[in-house]
């Protein structure tokens, strides 16, 4: 992985704490991503290079000019007035590369001196066990502050711990001997048939949360289940989540006047225009 630092731009070494989407169903985590950079207006300074993201390039996210930027698969941002760096991913891992990239990644992070990273991602609504929304949508949360997972500052806030994470599963034991190099990657592993055990520590974050933590990295998973379809509402409950965690003043987003959040100029057209009541 390669990090490219725009003309004029540099890395705050005082920028210790990372959030970085962990592309899942309904893309919750790039939503929440896209939702804290336009609201904190942080500063594009560069972008990451790595061979397991798939290329991809596409019109400026937050600009409603036409000033010629252009935004590609791994984009940095820095909001230097909250310590933050924020990292966008556009598009997906390779097949059968996330272990990989999640190394990659993981030695950026490590190689800059970054302290604490926070993943936001998403599981499949199908999965959830025990559903109560009566409070609302809950947040679940996987910590690498203890073995087990859990966290007293994620407990305050009223979060659950991820349910069924066991280290000494099978397929985490993986993750994490393959993150430290205690063992190597094994093709044969990846293609036995996976068993309901096995959803989370097959998930995308499994492997970022595996391999931060092998790099002696603070890490720190928020989740929420969701759906396929229109998750703009749960975007903004993680990007809530994200600044509750940080501890993030109202003053600290550009919002309107009694609006925390700004909304990218890109989600106009996200789900297209209203449907033509003269049809109905």
């Amino acid at each position: 992985m390669e990090f490219h630092l725009e003309e004029g731009k540099q890395l705050n070494p005082n920028c210790s704490t990372l959030i970085l989407p962990s592309l899942s169903i309904g893309n919750v985590g790039q939503l929440a991503v896209d939702l804290l950079i336009s609201s904190l207006k942080a500063d594009k300074i560069g972008y990451l290079d790595d061979p397991n993201v798939l290329p991809c390039v596409g019109n400026d996210a937050f600009s409603p000019f036409p000033v010629g930027k252009l935004a590609l698969p791994l984009e940095v941002y820095e909001s230097s007035r909250n310590s933050l760096l924020l990292v966008q991913q556009r598009s997906p891992v390779v097949k059968g590369m996330m272990i990989e990239y999640a190394k990659n990644i993981a030695g950026f992070v490590a190689a800059n001196g970054i302290k604490h990273v926070i993943i936001l991602s998403s599981l499949d609504f199908m999965r959830w066990k025990n559903v109560d929304v009566s409070s609302g949508l809950p947040v679940h949360y996987l910590a690498s502050s203890s073995t087990d997972g859990a966290d007293a500052k994620c407990d305050g806030l009223g979060w659950s711990k991820l349910p069924d994470y066991d280290p000494t599963q099978k397929m985490w034991k993986y993750l994490d001997e393959v993150a430290a190099k205690v063992a190597s990657l094994d093709e044969d592993f990846a293609l036995e048939e996976l068993g309901d055990e096995d959803y989370y520590p097959s998930s995308p974050f499994a492997a970022l949360f595996s391999c931060f933590k092998a790099k002696g990295v603070k890490v720190t998973c928020l989740m929420c289940y969701c759906s396929e379809g229109d998750n703009l509402p749960a975007a903004f409950h993680m990007a809530e989540a994200s600044s509750k965690f940080l501890g993030l003043n109202q003053n600290d987003s550009h919002g309107n006047v009694g609006e925390k959040w700004i909304t990218p100029f890109s989600w106009q057209t996200v789900y297209g225009p209203p449907a033509d009541m003269t049809l109905f």
